[in-house]
């Protein structure tokens, strides 16, 4: 048996759980620079609110109902998350997470458990340590849990807890699902199968092998398996190296001058780099990129991208830095009011697998003993604290964050004030 655990609207819930008064009142957290809906409290999704839905267009009714409005505080969301995922490794030996608010948990040792129960204690657990509430699906297989949660959600939401503990259990699980909801179906397969006459999840698992890799490939095939109970979806405990890392953001104002965007690179190449030393790989190319806002047709359009190949693969930052502007020097040009830059490392490779050349000037060991050094501090005094002099301190180009709420528990400046 698997469960999936997901923090109910975890971003509003972040937000509630510092200010109570909240409760039972409409809330909405918007992405980075207060562009869209991408959280919402159940009592926000009764008004009509959309997920993704541009705050320009919604800010009528934002007003006309007191919608509090909150920026994105990821700071605080990423610290409440760790604490939710440091408390479910408390109840299994294995976990994997699988996004900020969601974990699967490995239930296959606790055979002589009751599964509804330990459900029900997580929720409580959580509930009651940190104070955000979540949902527990349980079931054969990840795909099945991952609905189970949502049949939870949409038909025992007092409990917050769904064991398909039978095949009876199962079934109505799989009848209430529509094809459209089950997860890893996207919006092409989905209609695939309702023109041929699949309508629920309990419709598709009838379907034949010979059908389903014809029509959805193996991966179609892995999803049926699973959906019919066999584990078929192989486990990350460990999340693997990633392949690619991108670091970029649009403006919270238009940026003109090219220091400004020099300063913004350079903080993005340094994300990437320690991006890369903690996932131990190093990198063999960079790309920088710039764009202007097409939707502002009074201004003039442009939009351009430079990779530029390393002699030697590195995470070290002050070289990345480097080959970083070398790349805007070749693509900025004076006069265009540019919204959004980045920075992507490719060609990823572990650090253990570096081929150094013959005319290799740097000196890497320096390089390697002065990261480790920074990143040391930086992790016990402050992110960014300490920094190489291109990125700045001054970020004129951060995101508009208007309604952004405290770090409150990563901060001591911002720690909440309690009144007697």
């Amino acid at each position: 048996m698997y469960a999936l655990v997901d923090c109910n609207n975890f971003y509003c819930s972040c937000e509630r759980l510092f200010a109570p008064k909240l409760e039972n009142h409409p809330v909405v957290v918007l992405s980075n620079n207060d562009g869209c809906a991408i959280a919402r409290s159940e009592e926000a999704k009764a008004l009509g609110i959309q997920m993704g839905t541009p705050e320009y267009m919604i800010r009528d009714t934002l007003q006309a109902h007191n919608v509090k409005v909150f920026s994105s505080n990821y700071t605080l969301y990423g610290d409440i998350s760790d604490r939710v995922m440091r408390t479910l490794e408390t109840f299994v030996s294995k976990m994997e997470l699988y996004s900020i608010d969601e974990a699967f948990l490995d239930m296959n040792e606790m055979i002589y458990q009751d599964l509804l129960q330990l459900g029900i204690d997580i929720r409580r657990t959580i509930k009651k340590n940190i104070g955000i509430p979540v949902t527990v699906g349980i079931a054969n297989t990840k795909t099945l849990s991952k609905m189970a949660n949502r049949y939870a959600k949409k038909i025992h939401k007092d409990v917050g807890v769904y064991w398909a503990a039978n095949k009876d259990l199962t079934d109505r699980m799989l009848e209430f699902t529509e094809v459209a909801d089950i997860w890893g179906i996207g919006a092409q397969y989905a209609k695939l199968l309702t023109n041929n006459g699949f309508k629920t999840a309990k419709d598709f698992v009838q379907a034949s092998d010979d059908w389903v890799r014809q029509h959805m490939s193996v991966v179609g095939l892995r999803l049926l398996h699973e959906l019919r109970g066999q584990p078929s979806i192989e486990w990350e405990y460990e999340a693997p190296p990633k392949k690619n890392i991108c670091t970029s953001r649009s403006f919270g104002t238009l940026i003109t001058d090219k220091k400004t965007l020099e300063q913004a690179v350079a903080n993005y190449t340094a994300s990437c780099a320690l991006k890369l030393r903690n996932q131990k790989s190093c990198t063999r190319e960079i790309q920088v990129f710039l764009k202007t806002n097409q939707f502002r047709v009074q201004d003039k359009q442009y939009s351009a991208g430079r990779t530029v190949k390393l002699p030697v693969a590195t995470n070290s930052t002050p070289e990345l830095i480097k080959y970083a502007l070398k790349g805007l020097n070749l693509i900025y040009r004076p006069g265009y009011n540019y919204q959004k830059c980045g920075v992507i490392v490719m060609d990823i490779i572990p650090q253990e697998q570096i081929q150094y050349s013959l005319f290799d000037n740097e000196d890497r060991k320096k390089q390697k003993t002065v990261s480790k050094t920074l990143d040391k501090i930086n992790i016990a005094f402050g992110k960014d604290l300490v920094r190489y002099a291109k990125q700045g301190y001054e970020k004129r180009y951060k995101l508009r964050a208007e309604y952004l709420s405290k770090r409150y528990t990563t901060n001591i400046d911002e720690l909440p004030l309690i009144k007697i």
